[in-house]
Parts: C-alpha cells; structure tokens; sequence
C-alpha cells in the first residue's frame, strides 16, 4: 500500500533513520533541539537522540559550519542548518574556502562527510531576509555538491545518500514544499543518486529545465499547454553539482526547443550555465530560443504581498512563455 506523507516528515524520517543506523550521525543548527526547528523538521530528534546529538547552537551560521567540519574531519558525520539560506553569508568562509578544498588541498588525506541543511525559498511572505533561494552561489564551486529535491520521496533519498557522501553536500530544501507536497515515500532505506535528473513529465514540443518547488509550477504549466496541444517535457534536475548533462541534452535533442525555469535571480544563474551547456553542445538541435523564465534581478524578495507576487516566478508567467516558445 502507498504510504504518503509530506516533504518535511520525509526529512524528518530520513534524519532518524540514519541516526539510528549510524551512530557517527549528529545534528547541529539554531533551534533544532527544544523546539524542533522553526519548521520542526528536527522534531522528537532531541527526545530520541539526546543532546549530545542534536545541539542546538548559538546564533553563529560560521560556527555552526566551522564546529561541523572539524567533527567530520576527525570521522563523524555531521548535518547541520541554516534555518534561512539569507544567513548562510557568515559560513562562506568555512564552505567555500575550507569545505570545498579539503580533499583536494589534502591530496585526499581528509574527507568532507558534511551535509548542510539549507531552508530556502520564497512565496511565503517572508520580507527580504528570510525569502532567498540562492544555491547559484554554491554551484560554481568545486567540490560542493548541491542539491535540491522537488518531491518528499527525493527529499528522503537525497538526504541519505548526502549524509552518506564522503563530500560535503549543500542540501536545499524550499519551505514551500514543507507541507504543501506530499507523496509515496517508502518507509525503509533507500537513496537517490546525486548528480542524476528525472524527467518527471514525457513530451515532445520542448523542454523544460527546472528544479526545487519550481518542478511544479513547471509540470501545471505543461498540464495547461496540452490542452492547446502542446506537449512539454519537464525534466527535474534534482542535482544542481554536478549536472545530469546526458538527461539534459538527450531530452533539448528530443523536443528541440529549451526553457529553463528557477526561481533564483537571472544573471550569471543556474539558468546561464544550463543554456550555455546546451548551446554548446545541442546547438544544431534547437529550433527556436533557449529562454529563461526566472526571478528578476532585484536584490531581495520584497515584503509587500503585491510585490512579492511581481517578483515570484509563477504558472500563467510559465505558460505564457512555453506559448511563445511553442510558437517558433
């Protein structure tokens, strides 16, 4: 029988699992203990586990990363948060300059088995500081993997196999999903591979390129446009470091036509590097534009109800390009 449940119980689920099956597992971030989590994706963990494991720590986002890679450098496998990706800032020391850098500055000597929870995302009426979905600053360095999972099946097989990876792992998981998706999720081990896109809908007009609460805007949108008799592929890319470039290109060369959609803010995007990808290597393929359909280049999502919706990247935004790109 399917077992449904929601996005976040599927991390919670996943986080118990591990810690109970490998003891070297330990949670560490602001508010995860006592109360949970601000979204209570750590509830009923400090009851189970203790607080030599589940640690809620000050307010020090540098700290919270810092104290994370030196446990993981002498064997444990840490999985702290960052309760919002907009005060992810005070880590990038520790992320970009030490975390990305371990292996390779060591020649292998030292593992980097650390995965960083990142709460993202926008939509929710959260004001300037509590709204980003920036993974684009993560993905153009070597040596982080970065994730985002659209589903709470991929929410719990991702979470598995980052905490599993002996690289660290930059996990993004956008608040709206939290408790508005739910799906089957079985309740035993398994995971998902890192760096391997689904195609989460079939078709053959054009492609669309897409990730994190994104996916479903995308697969509503192709829902809308098949009523007009266009058919769009949409492919999750799940993975954001490293891409899944097979799955990409072979659906651009199916449907010869591209769209890239993700929330982030357009310039030097995730989107950029996907359309140079793709028109570099199935240039000859395409008939028509590759278009981005993507936040604007505003520094924050505003507070303003009105202005957040201007902002925010959404189905009748999606459908109107998908029926200017079918139109080529």
């Amino acid at each position: 029988m399917p077992r449904i449940i929601t996005y976040i119980d599927a991390i919670n689920e996943a986080l118990r699992q591990e810690m109970e099956r490998d003891e070297r597992v330990f949670l560490l971030g602001e508010d995860i203990g006592l109360s949970g989590g601000v979204f209570k994706a750590t509830a009923g963990l400090l009851d189970k586990f203790g607080e030599d494991r589940v640690i809620d720590s000050p307010l020090a986002e540098g700290i919270i990363i810092g104290a994370s890679l030196g446990a993981a450098m002498v064997g444990w496998r840490p999985v702290p948060e960052i309760q919002f990706a907009d005060f992810i800032t005070p880590a990038m020391e520790q992320l970009i300059q030490q975390a990305a850098k371990l292996r390779y500055r060591s020649a292998g000597a030292f593992e980097c088995p650390i995965t960083v929870r990142v709460c993202c995302g926008g939509g929710m009426g959260s004001g300037l500081y509590h709204s980003q979905e920036n993974a684009g600053w993560f993905v153009h360095e070597p040596g982080l993997k970065v994730v985002m999972p659209a589903t709470a099946y991929d929410a719990k097989g991702l979470l598995l196999a980052a905490i599993r990876d002996p690289n660290p792992v930059l996990y993004f998981e956008h608040k709206k999903l939290y408790r508005g998706v739910k799906d089957d999720v079985p309740e035993g081990d398994y995971t998902v591979e890192i760096g391997r896109a689904l195609v989460r809908r079939e078709g053959t007009d054009l492609t669309v390129l897409t990730y994190g609460s994104m996916v479903h805007t995308a697969l509503a949108s192709a829902e809308e446009m098949a009523k007009q008799g266009v058919f769009a592929e949409v492919v999750d890319l799940r993975t954001l470091s490293p891409l899944d470039k097979d799955t990409i290109l072979a659906s651009v060369r199916k449907t010869n036509k591209c769209m890239i959609v993700h929330e982030d803010k357009r310039t030097m995007g995730i989107g950029a590097e996907l359309a140079a990808i793709v028109s570099e290597e199935a240039f000859e393929d395409l008939d028509g534009p590759i278009m981005r359909i993507t936040g604007p280049d505003v520094p924050a999502i505003p507070f303003s109800p009105a202005l957040e919706k201007a902002w925010m990247v959404d189905q009748p935004k999606v459908v109107a390009a998908m029926e200017q790109l079918a139109a080529y």
